[in-house]
């Protein structure tokens, strides 16, 4: 399953909120059901973020946010967020690995 948020960053808060982004991915790459993450900024709009997460199943996904460091990144990103995406969830139909 692949999960796919978009958020929009407060302007000037940018360095925040990736490095309470970075801390909360190196969380998820130790979760049992992770398999793959990308953060995506657009060429056009660098306030924009799209995170991008492949897991075995939403149940591995739902189990992380309970996680120390979700809950302790949770208002670091929070506070540097001006607008949060839903959500979409996405069937993988293919994946290569090159």
């Amino acid at each position: 399953m692949t999960v796919i948020t978009e958020t929009t960053v407060k302007q000037g808060r940018e360095v925040d909120w990736d490095r309470a982004y970075q801390e909360r991915a190196a969380d998820a790459r130790n979760q049992p059901g992770w398999v793959d993450l990308h953060l995506l900024v657009p060429v056009d709009d660098p306030l924009k973020r799209l995170v991008v997460g492949t897991w075995q199943d939403r149940a591995s996904w739902e189990r992380w946010h309970s996680t120390e460091t979700f809950q302790q990144t949770r208002d670091r990103l929070n506070d540097a967020t001006e607008k949060h995406g839903d959500d979409r969830w996405f069937n993988v139909a293919e994946q290569k690995s090159v």
